[in-house]
């Protein structure tokens, strides 16, 4: 155990279940001898409890973040589970991270022992909560957008108990979508660009406040981009199978995926945020950098986890399917890394009649040097699960 307050401890946990895979998906051991392993930490306080927060990310591992913390901090159980893709989304399928978090859950209640499940999609584990509860609830996936087969319907995939959505986007492929660069005339040399699209470039015509036809032509070159890169993807997959040699995959680099009109024009889908900022820092910066997202990937990661039109793990499409569980999301108004429009068009979807709806004036992804927001946000999140009945009086 790794002591990081007197009043919790961290315990290190590893689940490893078997699985044949058809090629090496990434770097390292995590897949190794045809098993999975997951790593992840439980953040357990000296109180014992029935109920665990269990967060995940698609990719990244949240055990040394604010808000997990924050929790244990009060004095709930907090289980940080990573998927097979540890800070790495390089070739991430988001079929298999589904039935990762799955097995999460399995281990929580039938070796951990904690008899409700509560799952706290925070930032990007928002859309892998809802698209988990969605294929527990009404499984419905058999095959990735690649036609692999990940049987979702077969997996055994039990509901959580309820469904925190915090500081969270549609999904990782819609929200790509609203940050590619249109200028990108040409995937393999990014200096190829429209410069009437351009809006980092210096003498761009179009300059903000943005015009409703600038915004509405800049959305539409977003899209086609995407749709672009899928269809090669799609191509080239074929014409790999066709072949039947040894390539089964692909890895390609996607240029300039940091740029939203939003960022420098504040009158478009208004909130508190900082104008000219990113979650990741200037965004014109990142918008080159080697930290994007989907800077690096595959041909069946794009399909599965960036593909505007092909990805199973949609926000809206999968809250749509989501009937009968609890669902709390909390929205931070100054939020840098979700767009101000996305926790209103989940609260839409949602079919599920118990949904409560929290905004947090000025509250940023992070809450950093925010504790009254923090304190608001942890205040909502304990009274909505004893109201629920999620959590120990």
């Amino acid at each position: 155990m790794l002591a990081n307050d007197p009043t919790w401890t961290r315990v290190p946990l590893i689940v490893s279940f078997p699985d044949t895979a058809r090629f090496t998906e990434t770097y390292g051991f995590a897949g190794n001898s045809g098993r999975v392993n997951l790593e992840g930490q439980l953040l357990r306080p000296a109180q014992p409890s029935s109920t665990v927060y269990v967060f995940m990310h698609p990719t990244s591992t949240l055990q040394l973040l604010p808000m997990p913390m924050a929790l244990a901090d009060r004095g709930l159980h907090v289980l940080c589970a990573a998927s097979r893709y540890p800070k790495n989304d390089s070739a991430l399928i988001m079929e298999k991270v589904a039935i990762d978090l799955g097995r999460w859950l399995d281990y929580a209640r039938n070796e951990l022992g904690y008899a409700k499940v509560v799952l706290v999609g925070w930032s990007g584990g928002g859309s892998l909560s809802l698209f988990y509860q969605a294929q527990a609830e009404n499984p419905t996936i058999t095959h990735t957008p690649a036609g692999d087969e990940v049987n979702l319907v077969e997996a055994g995939l039990k509901p959580a108990d309820g469904v925190i959505f915090i500081a969270a986007h549609l999904s990782r492929a819609e929200t790509l979508t609203e940050w590619l660069d249109p200028s990108v005339l040409d995937e393999l040399n990014p200096d190829r660009r429209d410069p009437s699209l351009d809006i980092y470039a210096p003498d761009c015509p179009d300059q903000p406040p943005y015009s409703p036809a600038f915004i509405a032509r800049f959305r539409a070159a977003q899209v086609a981009r995407n749709r672009k890169i899928t269809n090669w993807c799609l191509d080239t997959l074929e014409r790999l199978k066709a072949r039947g040699g040894p390539e089964q995959e692909r890895a390609f680099v996607v240029h300039r995926t940091m740029c939203d009109v939003r960022w420098f024009d504040t009158s478009i889908d208004p909130n508190d945020r900082k104008p000219g900022w990113s979650y990741m820092g200037d965004p014109r910066t990142v918008n080159v950098g080697p930290v994007g997202l989907a800077r690096y990937t595959t041909l069946r990661s794009w399909l599965s986890q960036w593909s505007y039109d092909l990805s199973n793990a949609k926000g809206p499409m999968n809250a749509r399917l989501i009937s009968r569980s609890p669902v709390l999301q909390i929205e931070n108004n100054a939020d840098e890394a979700v767009p101000a429009t996305h926790n209103p068009t989940i609260a839409a979807a949602l079919a599920t009649p118990d949904k409560d709806y929290l905004r947090i004036p000025h509250a940023t992804h992070y809450y950093l040097g925010q504790p009254e927001q923090l304190k608001s946000c942890l205040d909502t999140l304990t009274d909505w699960s004893r109201r629920h009945r999620l959590l120990d009086e």
